[in-house]
C-alpha cells in the first residue's frame, strides 16, 4: 500500500506507524544521495514555511533552514523577540494567522501542548522540533544513522544512559521500539521514563519482536549492546541550581573507555549534541570550576573515537527533516 503523509503532522514518532517511518527512512536516504551527487531537487518551489523558536538550536534551525532552501522553498525564522505568540496573541490566533501565510510550521520550545494546538488550530503540517516531552526529528536521523552504519535495524540492541524520562529519553523508546530496536534506559529509579509511556512503548515492542528493559545497572545496560546513547544531564529551561543533585545522580552513568568496552566491540556510540565532554564551553568551564568535573556526561576520548558517530547524526538531520518537509506538504 502506497504510503501518504500529505497533510500530516510531526509531532511525536507515536503518530507514526513502523511503515511510515521506514518511508520517510527511505525518503531521506534519496534525498542524501541527490545532495552528495549535487542533483538539484527543488520539488517544493513557491512554497513557504516558518519556525517558531522559543529555545535556541544550532542543528534543528540549520537542518530546517538548509532543507528548505534546497527543496526551493521559502523559509522565515522567528524568534520568542520576532513573534506576538504567547504574549498579545494566543497560539491558537497565531496558528490561524500563519497557517493562512504558510504552507508548513516548524516549532522548538517547551510545552507539548503549545506544538498540539499550533497543528490542530493552523491546518497545514505543523512540525515538532523539539518540546520538553519529544524530540521526533532527531530520533529520525538517530535511526538513519544507525541503519547507515549497522545495515539494518531490527533485533539491535540499544541502550540510552541518562536523564531516561526526558525528551530524548522518551523519544528514543518510542522510535526504537517501532522499528523493532531492543531498548534499555540505563538510569537512577528516579529518572525513569513515566510507567504510562513505558507501558505504551511495551505494548509497541511486543508488536515488533523487541523489548523494552529499565536498569540501574551500568554493566547490565551497557553489556551486549551495539548502540550506546547519552544526552547532556541538563536540559535547556532547568534551572542551574539543579546541576548539583543531577551530577551526583547521573556520574555513574556517564559513558568512557570502561562502559564501551562493556558492549559489542563494534558497539556505535550517539548523542543529540551538544556535548560537554570538554570545558571548551561556557557550562563546561563553569561545571569544572564548581564541581572539579571536566567531562559530563561522556569522556572526550569516547566522543572524540573511532565508534563516535555524533556528528554523522547531525548531519542526517538536515536529510530526515527534509523528508518529513517533503513528505506532509507535496505527499
Amino acid at each position: 500500500m502506497a504510503i501518504d503523509l500529505k497533510g500530516r503532522s510531526f509531532l511525536t514518532l507515536l503518530d507514526y506507524t513502523p511503515e511510515e517511518i521506514r518511508y520517510l527512512l527511505d525518503l531521506a536516504k534519496d534525498f542524501k544521495k541527490k545532495k552528495k551527487a549535487g542533483e538539484l531537487h527543488k520539488y517544493l518551489e513557491g512554497r513557504n514555511i516558518v519556525l517558531l523558536f522559543e529555545k535556541t538550536s544550532t542543528r534543528t534551525r540549520c537542518a530546517f533552514e538548509v532543507a528548505g532552501a534546497d527543496l526551493g522553498m521559502g523559509v522565515t525564522f522567528l524568534s520568542p523577540n520576532d513573534s506576538q505568540m504567547g504574549k498579545k496573541e494566543s497560539i491558537s490566533d497565531t496558528a490561524r494567522v500563519l497557517g493562512r501565510m504558510f504552507d508548513g510550521i516548524e516549532f522548538r520550545g517547551f510545552r507539548q501542548e503549545t506544538v498540539e494546538i499550533l497543528a490542530r488550530d493552523s491546518k497545514v503540517p505543523v512540525w515538532n522540533g523539539l518540546t520538553d516531552k519529544f524530540h521526533p526529528t532527531q530520533v529520525l536521523a538517530d535511526l538513519l544513522t544507525i541503519e547507515e552504519k549497522k545495515g539494518h535495524l531490527k533485533g539491535l540492541n540499544f541502550t540510552y544512559f541518562g536523564d531516561a524520562r526526558n525528551n530524548m529519553g522518551n523519544s528514543l523508546m518510542i522510535g526504537c521500539t517501532k522499528m523493532g530496536i531492543n531498548f534499555t534506559a540505563c538510569a537512577p529509579k528516579s529518572l525513569f521514563p513515566s510507567e504510562e509511556l513505558v507501558e505504551k512503548c511495551s505494548a509497541i515492542a511486543a508488536e515488533n519482536g523487541c523489548s523494552v528493559k529499565l536498569t540501574e545497572d551500568v554493566s547490565e545496560g551497557a553489556e551486549g549492546a551495539d548502540i550506546l546513547y547519552t544526552d547532556i544531564w541538563v536540559s535547556m529551561g532547568e534551572p542551574e541550581s539543579i546541576w548539583a543533585e543531577r551530577i551526583k545522580l547521573l556520574r555513574p552513568y556517564q559513558i568512557n573507555s570502561d562502559v564501551m568496552a562493556m558492549a559489542k566491540p563494534d558497539a556505535i556510540f550517539m548523542h543529540c549534541l551538544p556535548s560537554f565532554h570538554d570545558t571548551n564551553t561556557t557550562i563546561g568551564k563553569e561545571i569544572a570550576e564548581k564541581f572539579g568535573l571536566k567531562e559530563m556526561e561522556v569522556t572526550d576520548r569516547v566522543f572524540s573515537g573511532l565508534q563516535s558517530v555524533v556528528f554523522d547524526e547531525a548531519e542526517n538531520r538536515m536529510h530526515t527533516i527534509k523528508a518529513v518537509i517533503y513528505a506532509t506538504i507535496n505527499g
